[in-house]
């Protein structure tokens, strides 16, 4: 099986943001907006928290994969691609977590 990516997602995602599909998700939270898709987000994160805290592997795994899904529309409806997270993601590697967070604007 070939490696499947987030790019690969990402893509997925923008293909059928605005396919008009009746029988796509995605395209449907595309046409109802940011702030479904941020809802959506939301109930997905506290999702995966529930598993998280049950010990669920098989749940942790499938809202993660809901969240991530979610999480990548929300990019998409803002306008962000995924390569400038991953980008402040290679920013921050070596350094303290706690320093980074540390020397983030206050307010």
């Amino acid at each position: 099986m070939a490696e499947f990516s987030l790019s690969d997602l990402e893509e997925t995602i923008r293909e059928r943001a605005h396919s008009g599909d009746p029988d796509s998700w995605t395209a449907k939270l595309f046409a109802r907006g940011i702030d479904k898709a941020a809802q959506k987000l939301g109930e997905e994160a506290v999702e995966t928290v529930i598993a998280t805290v049950k010990g669920d592997k098989q749940a942790i795994v499938s809202e993660s994969a809901d969240l991530i899904y979610h999480w990548l529309v929300v990019l998409g409806l803002s306008g962000v691609p995924l390569s400038d997270v991953l980008r402040e993601l290679e920013g921050r590697t070596g350094r303290s977590g706690i320093a980074e967070k540390a020397s983030r604007p206050k307010g």
